[in-house]
């Protein structure tokens, strides 16, 4: 198996917040926000990254798998080596193995030289295989082999090489159905899932919105050399209650929007508003019985809260002409929003105001 180096580099176990200061990272209080289930996440990172074990992160994209990747690499034993990230769905099956492992000169038709792959370049630091879900089957048999042992030969080579790295994966799939289909070795799911971590979707941590949205902002204005004015409390609430299939990815798209084009809040919640409604999110358990009344039950709940965001979104968060739109009382509304989670104008502004005292503290 890849060698483990045992003790951290020294100045390596540092905390998140320097490893993240002045960097191409957002700072640590954005990326892991107040959410109990990012606070979770942070605490498993620290952990896992101390030790040589593979990784898998799993999520949604869009929800920042790249980002704990780095962090990963960071605080690790291979902080100091380099950090070498495969696309998987990127490359085209054919061109995949002389990325990964390289070639020798006259390999094949076209190869005059000899050139160093992704896995030789990640030597002594960390290979991220992002998306390996999509990572043709064939291929996967000469990446177990890396996995095992630690050895690879570039295509047309006749020596094995020997590879000392850490390896980071990770997929928005699901892996257990995709070996189900055919798609995916068990084996290999188990070389590289030695600890896993699971990013939650954005509209699982709604109360980091105001946070991410307000650096986000800070960084576009800084890129495009704009001045777009900070999101109002209420505006920030409206971003508070969609339920945001893309993610931050998407949350970034209407921030940067936003910059560029200097929109004012409104232009933005019509914007949100007209979007098609986000598709339903089931837990269907795979291998058990399946309790069809209540899937239907939580199926017919996601798309009743689906409508309430988009007409509060479409009525600028008013929440007396929302009630009036649904044709539901406003006790009503107000008993429905304290069940989806939905914060108050008031309770958003006061989170707002003591983190932006805490910042100036």
């Amino acid at each position: 198996m890849l060698s483990d180096r045992g003790k951290m580099t020294s100045g390596s176990i540092t905390a998140l917040a320097m490893l993240t200061m002045g960097d191409d990272l957002p700072p640590a209080e954005v990326v892991f926000g107040r959410s109990a289930s990012m606070r979770a996440v942070r605490e498993k990172l620290e952990r896992v990254a101390k030790v040589n074990v593979p990784v898998l992160i799993l999520g949604e994209s869009g929800t920042g798998k790249e980002i704990i990747a780095k962090l990963i690499h960071r605080l690790s034993p291979w902080s100091l080596g380099p950090f070498v990230k495969v696309t998987c769905p990127a490359i085209p099956g054919t061109l995949m193995e002389s990325e990964l492992f390289g070639y020798e000169k006259g390999a094949f038709t076209g190869a005059y030289g000899l050139k160093r792959g992704r896995v030789e370049a990640a030597h002594q630091g960390t290979l991220f295989l992002d998306e390996i879900g999509e990572l043709e089957f064939g291929l996967q048999a000469k990446l177990l082999q890396l996995l095992q042992d630690g050895t690879y030969s570039r295509i047309g080579g006749q020596t094995e090489k020997l590879v000392e790295m850490r390896v980071v994966s990770a997929s928005n799939r699901h892996l257990g159905t995709e070996i189900e289909n055919g798609r995916f070795r068990q084996d290999l799911l188990h070389r590289i899932n030695g600890m896993s971590i699971h990013m939650p979707a954005l509209r699982e941590r709604l109360e980091d919105i105001p946070e991410i949205a307000d650096y986000l902002l800070k960084v576009y204005n800084c890129k495009f050399k704009t001045s777009a004015a900070r999101f109002s409390s209420s505006f920030l609430s409206c971003l508070q209650q969609r339920q945001w299939p893309g993610n931050i990815r998407e949350l970034e798209n209407v921030v940067r929007r936003y910059a560029i084009l200097g929109w004012d809040n409104r232009d933005i919640l019509r914007e949100l508003a007209e979007d098609p409604a986000p598709p339903v999110y089931l837990n269907i358990p795979t291998g058990e019985k399946v309790q069809l009344k209540e899937l239907t039950q939580q199926a017919i709940r996601q798309i009743e809260e689906t409508v309430i965001r988009t007409v509060l979104a479409r009525n600028n968060a008013n929440r007396k002409i929302t009630a009036a739109a649904l044709g539901i009382s406003y006790r009503m509304l107000l008993y429905k929003l304290r069940d989806m989670d939905v914060p108050s104008v008031r309770r958003s502004r006061l989170a707002m105001d003591n983190a932006r005292a805490a910042d100036a503290e």
